[in-house]
C-alpha cells in the first residue's frame, strides 16, 4: 500500500477567505502600495510573469537538485549569444541538460479573455474610484478613470532538455497536475491572469551516432490585459456644496371640515355596463340618503366589508368607513346609478 511521503508540518488555524472576503483581500492587494488605481500591465510584465510562473509554479526537483531554468524569454537569433554566459554549462561551454527554457512567439494577438470579450468603441474613460481629498481648508473628492484594458494573447513555448528519462516524467507529471483543470493562474501585480496549455510535441534527437536528448516541447496561451498608466485620468470634482433651505414660519390653522355651504351635495354613483359593486371611503361623518336609482332591480350595502342592509334608504358613515354598494340589474348590458344625497355632520 501506498503511503504520503508529504506530511503537513504546519496546520493553518484559521480558513482561507473566499467570495465577498476574498474579492476585498485581492483588492488590498492591488493597493498595498498606497495608490487607488490598478498597476500597470505592459508585454514585459506580462514576460517576467510568465517566467516567474515557470520558474515557480513548475519548479521540477529530481535526485533532490533543481532543474535550472533560463531566466530570459529565447529566440532563434539569441540562443548562441546566451550560450556563452550561461551558468549551467560544462568544462567545454556547452549547455549541460537538464535545462528548462521558455521561447514566445513574436506575434501578439488580440486577446480572447472571456472577461473583457465586450468592446466599447473609442476607448472611453469609465468611473473607477472617487477619492477623498484634503487640502487643510477644505474637503474634496477626485474622480478616477480608466479605459477598457485591451485583451492579449501570448503564446510561449516551454521546453525541457534533458538525457535521462526520469526528469522528462517528473516535468511532465508537474505540468499535468497544474493544468489538471485546463488552465492556471500567474499572479503579476496583484492581478491574476490566466493562463491556458494548449499541445504538447515531441522534439527529441533520434541520431543514433550522438548522445540522445530528449526535448519535449509544452505550448501554452497567456489570456492576459494590457493596462497602460498613461491612460488614467484624475480629474476633481465638486469640493464644496452649498445648500440653502426657506421655511414658511407661519402658522395656518387647518380645518377640520368644510364650509357649511358646501355641508351638503349630491353624489351620483354610476355602475358601468359589466360593473356590479363600487366602493368608496369617507373620511368625515355623513348622512347619506337615497334619493333615486334608475336600472337597479335590488341593492346591498356593506359598511367595512360587513352587510349593512338591502334597499336602504338613509346610511350613517363614520370616519374612516369604506362604503360598499353591491347592485342586481335590471338589464345587464346598460349603465345603472343611484343618486345619493350627502350631507356632512
Amino acid at each position: 500500500m501506498g503511503l504520503p511521503k508529504k506530511i503537513k508540518k504546519n496546520i493553518p488555524l484559521t480558513q482561507s477567505k473566499i467570495l465577498l472576503e476574498r474579492r476585498k483581500e485581492l483588492v488590498d492587494k492591488i493597493n498595498k502600495d498606497g495608490t487607488f488605481l490598478p498597476k500597470s500591465i505592459l508585454h514585459a510584465d506580462l514576460d517576467g510573469g510568465f517566467l516567474d510562473f515557470v520558474k515557480n509554479d513548475l519548479k521540477t526537483i529530481v535526485n533532490g537538485s533543481v532543474i535550472p531554468n533560463v531566466d530570459i524569454l529565447l529566440t532563434t537569433q539569441n540562443w548562441a549569444q546566451f550560450t556563452q554566459t550561461w551558468d549551467f554549462q560544462n568544462i567545454d561551454k556547452n549547455i549541460e541538460p537538464p535545462v528548462i527554457t521558455v521561447i514566445r512567439n513574436p506575434e501578439v494577438k488580440y486577446g480572447t479573455n472571456p472577461s473583457l470579450l465586450y468592446t466599447i468603441p473609442n476607448r472611453r474613460q469609465y468611473f473607477y474610484a472617487q477619492v477623498p481629498t484634503w487640502d487643510g481648508q477644505r474637503a474634496g473628492m477626485d474622480i478616477y478613470k480608466i479605459p477598457q484594458p485591451v485583451p492579449v494573447d501570448i503564446t510561449y513555448s516551454v521546453k525541457i532538455i534533458c538525457n535521462r528519462m526520469r526528469e522528462l516524467n517528473q516535468f511532465n507529471k508537474i505540468v499535468l497536475e497544474k493544468f489538471s483543470s485546463r488552465q492556471a493562474y500567474a499572479q503579476i501585480k496583484g492581478h491574476y491572469i490566466p493562463i491556458v496549455m494548449n499541445n504538447i510535441a515531441d522534439e527529441s534527437v533520434m541520431d543514433v551516432e550522438k548522445r540522445k536528448y530528449y526535448i519535449q516541447s509544452y505550448e501554452f496561451t497567456m489570456l492576459g490585459f494590457l493596462i497602460d498608466e498613461d491612460e488614467f485620468e484624475v480629474s476633481p470634482a465638486i469640493t464644496r456644496l452649498l445648500q440653502v433651505f426657506e421655511f414658511d414660519t407661519s402658522t395656518k390653522k387647518r380645518s377640520q371640515r368644510p364650509n357649511n355651504e358646501d355641508a351638503t351635495s349630491e353624489l351620483n354613483v354610476v355602475f358601468l355596463s359589466g360593473i356590479t359593486s363600487l366602493s368608496e371611503k369617507f373620511y368625515y361623518n355623513t348622512n347619506i340618503k337615497v334619493l333615486s336609482y334608475n336600472n337597479i332591480q335590488e341593492y346591498n350595502v356593506y359598511i367595512n366589508g360587513e352587510f349593512y342592509g338591502t334597499d336602504v334608504s338613509e346610511i350613517q358613515i363614520n370616519n374612516g368607513d369604506t362604503l360598499t354598494i353591491s347592485i342586481i340589474k335590471n338589464n345587464n348590458s346598460l349603465d345603472s346609478n343611484i343618486l345619493l344625497d350627502t350631507e356632512l355632520i
